[in-house]
Parts: C-alpha cells; structure tokens; sequence
C-alpha cells in the first residue's frame, strides 16, 4: 500500500497518525479523569446530603421512638428530590427500614453486604452494584441527644457510565476532534513539506540509490578522495586513499586530525581558499593533491582533497631529467672536441707537429685532472657526469665553472637520492648560466658542497646582474620567471620542491650589478631520522 507512495503523504500519514493516536490517548485519560472528578464531587454531595437528614429532629425523634415517631417518609423524599438523589433510606438499629422512595420496602429489613460499619458510628462511602448499575452509596450514623446511635441513614445515586460521560461532553468533543484534525493535517502536510524541501525533493529510494552510486563511483576512482564537514569530520573516504595512506579501518564520521596520522596532510584542510595541483611528501610518496572548499548558499560547508600518488611518475620524470642532462653534456663534449680535434688537424697540416702534440697532452691531462678529482670528491657518479657536463657547457658558452677544490659529498641525507640532487644542482647553475648572459666578459660560476656529520651545504655563486629585493621571496615560486617568456619560472620551483622534501633551509645573498649567491642547506641527523 505505501510502497509506491511519496514520502511527503508518508510522512503525512504518519505524523497525522502519531498525532491522533496521542489525541485519542490523551482524551481517554481526561474522561477518566473527569469520570473520577464527578465521583469524588457526587460522593461529597451525598454525604453532605446523608447528614442533613441525619441530623434532622423528626429523624432522630422516628428512631429513638419508632411507635410514638413522627412519619418521616415525606419528609426524606422531599430532601430527595430536591438533592437530585436516587434513594434515601432510613435505618434503625435493627437494620429496619424507616424510610424509603419505594413504599412496599418501608418495614422491611435491609440485607446489604456494605452497612455493617454503619451502625459501629462509621461514616464513609461505598460502591454497589444493582439492577440499574453501579450505585454509589453513603452511609452517615445517626445519633441521639446523648450521642448513642439510634440508626442509620444511606443515601445512594447511580453513576454515569463512561458513554454517559462521553454523550455529555459531545459538542465539545466534536470541536475539539475537528480543529485537531484540521491542524493535525495541515501541520503534517507543513512537516513532509518541509523535509521533502531538506532533502532536495528526492525520495528515500532515490537517496539511498544516488548514496550506492557516489559511494562505488569514488571507490572506482584511482585518485584518493577525502572530503570534510565544517566540523572537519570525515564525510567521504574512498579506498584508494585508505591504500594509500594506509588506514585499514572505517574512519568516516571522525576528525580528520584524529583519523590522518600525518601532520603534513592535516594543514592541507586548514585553508579556506582553492589550492590546485601541490605536491606534499606523505611518508616516502609523493603526493600531487587539489584542495576545493564545499560551498552552498554562499556559506563553506566543508572541503574535498583530492590527490595522486605521484611517486612512480616523479621517478621517471627524473630519470628523463637525468637523460636529458647526460644527453645534453654528451652533446657539449661532442662539440668540443670536434672543435680540439679540428685545431690538432690544422696543427698537423701546419707541419706543427709537436704543438699539436702539447695541445693533445694539454686538453686531455685537464680531463683527467677535473675527472679524477670529482670521482674522488663526489660520491656519485650522475653527479660527477652533472658537473663535468656543466664545465663543458659553461665553456661553450664562455663561462668559466669553478668547482671549489674543498668539495665533499659522500652521501645524500634522509630521503634525497641523486635524482634529487641532479634536479637541484643543474636547475642552478642552469640559471646562473641565466643571469650571466647579458654580462659582456670574466663570467664565473662557482660550485661548492661541504658535508659533516650534521649537514650537507650547496652553494651556488655567479657574478651575474643579481636580483632585485623586491622579487626575491618570489623566484621559487611554480611559473614566475624574471624572463617573462612562457614555460619559464619551473627550475626553482623545483629547487624549492626539494628543499622542502629534505627539510633543508635556502639563503640568498643577492645585489644588484654584483652577482647571487644561493646557500641551501640539508640536515643530515633529522633526515636520517
């Protein structure tokens, strides 16, 4: 019956329901109330009425003296009618009765089961049950002038029936019934109004539908998926980001601060504005993640972290990276040798023959020397064919690359390897290259590492044009270049990227006209750690 129902007359129906069947209970509990209210009144009317006539002197004179006594039966039924009673009945000692609306019964001895107490001078009310139904009776004794019992009198009524009670109050159980019904529906229909408009004026099947397919779309989604309430609770949790972040149980419905163990991927929900495509380092992942505040009706309601474990990807990037770099210093040798061996050529043909042999001697005795010196000073062999690549490349463009004879780097800290380091250390003498190019002649770029048990140091110096304190803070930042040429402005983000993931600290000493320095320096015992 209610299967194809909507939920507004559902809730209707319901609502109407609990509220006519809290009316219907709450009214039986009044009648009975009110049923209970007229007994008690009735109970004091008699007894009221028992003790007037007890008290009256032909009364007590009849039963004192029962041969010599007035007659009281007219005056009894005068006091009865008048208090609207249904029988008075006067009693002596003998149970004999004096007094009564029915004649024949008058010299008769009464046999009800509820007046003994009467004649032990006890005053009270009972209830009897008789042809014409249930009688509510009082008894009151009766005593002489020397206050000796001389009998008893009862006086009884019948009481209403509970539809006596009912057919009394109609019209006011009518009124009652139809302003109920009327408002009782219009405040339902008000409520399933309401909540229909609450709940975007979907039904409870479309709802728990659309909630199976939100909830298998964002399982299927090999992004991780975290969405929040204002009250950072979790309200979305797909099962990528359980893989990835490794949470093996439920964590909806609870604070995201308690739920995430990392403090990093905390603060990313700490910010009220849009945040696109940031890498964040979770464990040993890399993280590129979208932050998007949830809005309705102008008001934020929570947000939704979307992010791709770029680890993989990142690892490959610099393997191309490294490549690339290989690639273009094969490149830059390849050039300069051709341009040393066409020198020895016209030496020779010059009949020069012992030149060529010194300038032969000469060229290859500084390769060996650069080369043996980095194997023995750097500890890794992409760095070393890094640095010798730039050294040939700084020569091709008439820049002289100094290496500081004092370098030393055994090993990378914490989590930096040597792609790492080939991305930080060719970005910065890429763009030292940069700032020398419009510098006319003695252009230098010097190179030192320095390395103890507590930090790994890079600096980076050129006697380039410098950089303005005004744009300093904002070399690193993804896209802003100094060059205004498009693609640019991505090296020293990368830098920055890096020294972020070591937890490593960038000074820069920079002036105008004189050149830059760039210290960066990596923690060797944290990383570790």
């Amino acid at each position: 019956m209610f299967r194809g129902m909507s939920i507004r007359w559902k809730i209707t129906i319901l609502s109407f329901g609990i509220i006519l069947f809290s009316l219907m209970i709450g009214g039986i509990n009044l009648i009975g109330n009110i049923f209970h209210v007229q007994e008690e009144e009735l109970g004091k009317r008699l007894l009221v009425t028992a003790r007037t006539i007890a008290e009256l002197p032909p009364v007590i004179e009849k039963l004192s003296n029962e041969k010599n006594g007035p007659p009281i039966n007219k005056v009894v039924e005068r006091i009865r009618v008048i208090n609207n009673v249904d029988y008075i009945v006067v009693l002596d000692m003998d149970g004999k009765i004096l007094s009564h609306p029915v004649r024949d019964k008058i010299g008769t001895y009464s046999q009800g089961a509820d007046e003994r107490s009467a004649f032990a001078e006890h005053t009270y009310l009972s209830k009897a049950k008789g042809d014409l139904g249930i009688a509510l009776r009082a008894f009151v004794p009766v005593m002489d002038e020397k206050n000796v019992q001389v009998g008893v009198v009862l006086v009884g009524k019948l009481l209403p029936s509970l539809w006596d009670v009912v057919d009394a109050m109609r019209d006011k159980i009518y009124v009652t019934f139809s302003l109920s019904l009327l408002f009782g529906i219009l405040g339902s229909y008000s409520l399933a109004k309401h909540i229909k408009k609450q709940m975007l004026q979907l039904e409870p099947q479309e709802i728990a539908r659309m909630l199976l397919e939100r909830t298998a779309t964002f399982n299927a989604i090999h992004e991780g998926i975290i969405a929040v309430d204002k009250q950072d609770r979790i309200t979305i949790f797909n099962e990528h980001a359980m893989q990835m972040l490794k949470i093996h149980e439920d964590v909806v419905g609870r604070s995201i601060y308690e739920a995430i163990p990392d403090e990093r991927l905390k603060e990313t929900f700490a910010f009220e504005h849009v945040v696109y495509n940031q890498e964040l380092l979770v464990g040993t992942n890399v993280i590129l993640y979208t932050r998007v505040p949830i809005q309705l009706e102008n008001q934020i309601i929570g947000a939704v972290l979307v992010f791709q474990d770029r680890t993989e990807v990142k690892k490959i990037a610099e393997e191309l990276t490294g490549v690339r770099a290989f690639v273009d210093a094969l490149r830059v040798q390849n050039h300069e040798f051709m341009n040393k061996l066409h020198t020895i050529g016209g030496l020779i043909q010059l009949n020069h023959k012992e030149k060529a042999l010194d300038f032969l001697f000469q060229v290859t005795e500084q390769k060996e020397e650069l080369t043996r010196f980095l194997s023995n000073r750097i500890g890794d062999e992409s760095l070393a064919g890094l640095l010798i690549a730039k050294v040939s490349r700084g020569k091709e463009l008439g820049i002289e690359v100094v290496i500081d004879q004092q370098s030393r780097l055994e090993h990378y800290p914490g989590v930096l390897d040597h792609h790492d380091f080939v991305i930080l250390v060719g970005n910065l003498i890429e763009n030292a290259f940069d700032a020398l190019k419009d510098r006319m002649e003695h252009k230098k770029v010097f190179v030192s590492f320095e390395q103890d048990l507590d930090s790994l140091t890079v600096l980076v110096e050129d006697n380039g044009g410098g950089i303005r304190e005004d744009i300093q803070s904002r070399i690193f930042e993804k896209g802003f270049s100094t060059k205004g040429t498009q693609g640019r402005g991505v090296g020293l983000h990368l830098v920055n990227s890096i020294v972020h993931k070591g937890k490593g600290d960038i000074q820069i000493d920079s002036r105008e006209g004189e050149g830059t320095s760039i210290w960066i320096t990596f923690p060797m015992k944290v990383a570790d750690e």
